[in-house]
């Protein structure tokens, strides 16, 4: 069910988490508002672009801070008001996010 790589995890958590909160916050029943769908794009790219791929930590926990200041926050207000509900909503997600939170230092993978 949830057998991904970490990446495509990741991405799969924040798209349920942007959409939650677009839902919510600017009406949309089935499709992103074109600020909440640049956020999740933003995203995705990001996350494809980590230089820690399968050895990523959460983007809060990591050293390194590839986002824009102001998607940046825009991000952060997505995960403040979607986060407490993953528990509910998509509880398994919810919990393999905390665990992966718990690595508080990233490490890179492949050849060294």
């Amino acid at each position: 069910m949830y057998i991904f790589s970490r990446i495509e995890r990741e991405c799969k958590t924040v798209q349920k988490m942007v959409f939650m909160y677009c839902r919510k916050t600017h009406g949309s029943k089935t499709y992103l508002c074109r600020e909440c769908d640049e956020l999740l794009s933003y995203a995705r790219e990001r996350l494809e672009k980590c230089p820690f791929q399968e050895g990523k930590t959460t983007c809060a926990n990591c050293p390194v801070h590839c986002y824009r200041h102001d998607m940046r926050e825009k991000i952060k207000k997505v995960m403040r008001f979607s986060g407490p509900r993953m528990i509910c909503r998509y509880p398994i997600m919810a919990i393999l996010h905390f665990f992966d939170a718990l690595r508080k230092e990233p490490f890179k993978t492949g050849l060294v």
